[in-house]
């Protein structure tokens, strides 16, 4: 079985999880995930690439804050106990817009792009890697690992409705080697 690996924009994939668990009504595990992918895939997860950014925190943190950053904190401790995952953090902006608090991932993307970029340095036999992401910002990265001869695999969710936050630009799907629409078997608990 062919070795792959895994690069994750958590922000993305948490809103996908969610999702997921809405239609089901029941929480779904995180790594069970992309295990499932490689097996269908019929490819052997070599390393995981897991981008995320911790939560915002006050210079006095709240009650939420608090529980966000504990949650948060036993999420890097499960992914950095494991030797075959790879994390790495951005950081957290918070805007002030109509009076209305927004949050935002900074930095995220350019680690992603920067891995994807140097990979093949450390990983020399990978010859296809699976992206989790919805940002068409990575069309030119993609476009050079495929002219390197690397096959991508685009897993992605969408529906086509007008500014709704699962809205996907054309330009990914097309530029990747295959694309996959998340289902519900992709978090199974089995």
């Amino acid at each position: 079985m062919e070795d792959t690996l895994i690069f994750v924009d958590n922000d993305f994939f948490k809103l996908v999880k969610r999702e997921f668990e809405k239609k089901s009504k029941k929480k779904k595990k995180l790594l069970q995930t992309f295990k499932r992918i490689c097996k269908k895939e019929n490819l052997n997860l070599k390393h995981l690439f897991f981008y995320t950014a911790p939560p915002y925190q006050s210079t006095i943190s709240n009650k939420k804050e608090n529980t966000l950053m504990k949650n948060y904190d036993n999420l890097s401790k499960l992914l950095n106990y494991k030797k075959w995952i790879t994390l790495r953090e951005g950081r957290c902006q918070r805007l002030k817009l109509n009076g209305k608090y927004k949050y935002n991932q900074k930095g995220v993307d350019i680690l992603l792009a920067i891995d994807l970029m140097k990979f093949e340095k450390k990983f020399k036999d990978i010859k296809k890697i699976i992206l989790i992401i919805c940002d068409s910002d990575f069309v030119p990265a993609i476009e050079q690992l495929k002219s390197d001869r690397i096959e991508v695999i685009l897993y992605t969710y969408f529906d086509r409705k007008r500014n709704s936050r699962f809205s996907r630009y054309n330009e990914l799907l097309k530029v990747c080697s295959k694309w996959v629409k998340f289902n519900d078997e992709d978090f199974e608990d089995k």
